[in-house]
């Protein structure tokens, strides 16, 4: 079982049903729906009661010989019946639009506070776990709203007002009635806790499951690639029956549930109507009456069963209820503040790390940085370069906020990073990614997502100055052709060369170039790096470079090593001092490792 899942058993399981008012603030908009939707099952339900005094009429006019009467309770009879179903029908419209609307909002608001969580977020879940959050628990909420819900209201207004007609109808036989509901609701209460408990479990194993699923798919082709297709579909299988077996033991518990309940129900109404009809031969009841009695008997059997029914199925809901708003409620480690400063206009692009110390929250043991202190003035290109680990790509990962650093601070002209809104000093930043990423989506519209705004010719421009367009409008469709899921048509230099064009697009005053050459030939190497140093002119440019060959013209060069900075200088300068920096240039020029 997946840590996610190990995490996921241990959070408290629902106690209750009422964890369904967690749904309240999504309803809330919509209260006037929802009065509108109760009324019509309080009509339905009302209607419902009403018809078997129709029946007992109708029953009981056969004696008196009136036919006039006798029309007449007949035509009374078929309004109830034509109130009933449109009652119905608008309960329907009215609840089933209520269920798909909320669910609709859930999802959006599910969608919107993972979008903006920070990855220290997802280094706790899996992707997948999230995604069968957003499906699978949505979609048991969308039928507990759209079905179980008003099922349940109609049934616990039929229970409750079937039992006072049976009251009216014959206090002994109703008396008689009563005796049987403790043997009814024990069952119900016992297996209930246990249902509580398998349906969390179940969901549980089903996002497992899913995250499961979503990593090995994600990652299909370095699992054909190491042959391990065996070993993923077991693991995968492994927990897809793990996730039936839960299922089976609860609907097994249900089925249990459902079968006590509904015979010990009905052996009871069969005692009960065996002693209506002894009253009936002797004269103490018509037989209209008992027949109303019969009826709203098996109305409230009916709607005994059905509760105990849908009382599992709001019990999931709960369940789910509580993983969403604990999902939605989950803290950010990284938050905007209250009351942001707005950065300055134009931004002048100077960059400081003021005694910065972090660590990762999944190696709390282990600073990544420590102590580090660095200024970039506006328009200077700055290097980073050391061995793997040293704290590169932390930087840049620091200065985008997708983390916080644990004392220090880093400004961007002169205003601390945490005072900012995220989106407010992101959009002053373009960044090229080591693993670039694209859309599945046309060539055209992964470009222009570095600025949506942009049109064909800009698009066209940005792809040409990374080297991209002769590649691009190759393809079948040129700019507008599909590239595929993570752009499985395109080859690792060529989705370097989009992920740059985008970045270039952007043409923000800060540029942050994380391996951007690396994946690249040398003839687009060079292209690319003639676009990039043009692009950097007059930009704020950090580049993290593993090959010194693609930094030799920065302005500065940082030598990173074991999270703090060891060096800083030209290339000739670190050359000569004859320190790391040095070595790594003996390594890569003198055994063209380059």
């Amino acid at each position: 079982m997946s840590d996610t899942t190990a995490g996921a058993e241990e959070r408290p399981k629902s106690k209750r049903v009422g964890a369904l008012r967690g749904l309240v603030p999504f309803l809330r908009p919509y209260s006037g729906l929802l009065i509108l939707a109760l009324l019509a099952l309080v009509l339905t339900a009302s209607v419902s009661l009403i018809l078997p005094l129709a029946v007992r009429r109708v029953v009981d006019g056969f004696n008196t010989g009136d036919a006039a009467l006798l029309d007449q309770y007949f035509l009374a009879a078929l309004v109830i019946a034509a109130l009933l179903a449109l009652g119905t029908g608008l309960r329907y419209y009215l609840v089933t639009r209520l269920g798909e609307r909320v669910v609709a909002d859930i999802r959006r608001a599910l969608f919107d506070r993972v979008l903006g969580m920070s990855p220290a977020f997802f280094e706790r879940i899996m992707t997948g776990e999230v995604l069968s959050r957003i499906t699978t628990d949505t979609t048991l909420i969308l039928s507990v709203i759209g079905s179980s819900v008003s099922i349940a209201l109609r049934n616990l207004l039929m229970l409750i007002g079937g039992l006072v007609m049976l009251m009216l109808t014959s206090g002994k036989l109703t008396g008689l009635v009563l005796l049987i509901v403790p043997a009814i609701i024990v069952p119900i209460v016992v297996l209930g806790r246990r249902l509580r408990r398998l349906s969390r479990e179940n969901q549980d194993w089903i996002a497992s499951s899913s995250g499961s699923a979503s990593e090995a798919l994600s990652s299909v082709q370095t699992v054909q690639a190491f042959t391990h297709e065996a070993q993923t579909r077991a693991a995968f299988a492994e927990v897809t029956e793990k996730s039936f077996g839960s299922a089976r033991t609860r609907i097994k518990t249900r089925a249990i549930m459902t079968v006590i309940v509904i015979f010990l129900t009905f052996a009871g109404i069969v005692g009960v109507l065996w002693i209506g009809a002894r009253d009936v031969r002797q004269g103490a009841m018509t037989v209209g009456e008992l027949i109303q009695f019969v009826i709203y008997a098996v109305m409230v059997a009916g709607a005994v069963g059905a509760l105990s029914e849908i009382w599992g199925e709001l019990q999931r809901a709960a369940g789910a209820t509580e993983r969403l708003v604990e999902l939605l409620n989950t803290d950010d480690a990284v938050q905007d503040p209250a009351r942001p400063i707005a950065l300055p206009r134009p931004v002048r692009g100077e960059i400081a790390f003021e005694d910065v110390t972090f660590r990762y929250p999944t190696r709390p043991d282990t600073s990544a940085l420590n102590g580090v202190s660095l200024h970039v003035a506006p328009g200077e290109t700055v290097a980073l370069v050391g061995p793997s680990g040293a704290g590169k790509t932390t930087i840049l990962q620091l200065l985008m906020r997708f983390y916080d650093p644990q004392s220090g601070r880093i400004t961007l002209d002169g205003i601390d990073l945490a005072a900012m809104t995220r989106s407010d000093f992101r959009g002053a930043i373009a960044m090229v990614p080591q693993d670039p990423v694209i859309f599945a989506t046309s060539a055209r519209e992964n470009i222009r997502f570095g600025r949506p705004g942009a049109t064909d010719a800009e698009v066209e421009e940005a792809a040409k100055a990374a080297a991209a367009h002769e590649f691009l409008t190759a393809l079948p469709q040129g700019y507008d052709s599909y590239l595929g899921e993570r752009g499985v048509m395109l080859s690792g230099g060529q989705k370097q060369r989009v992920a740059i064009a985008r970045a270039i697009l952007r043409d923000a005053p800060i540029l942050l170039l994380d391996e951007a050459t690396s994946a690249l030939d040398a003839e687009s190497e060079r292209a690319v790096q003639t676009a990039v140093e043009r692009l950097s002119q007059g930009r704020t440019t950090l580049v993290v470079a593993h090959r010194l060959a693609t930094v030799k013209r920065a302005d500065r060069i940082v030598v990173f090593d074991h999270g703090q900075i060891a060096a800083i200088g030209t290339h000739d300068a670190l050359v000569a001092e004859d320190g790391l920096y040095a070595r790594l240039a003996r390594l890569q020029f003198t055994d063209g490792a380059v």
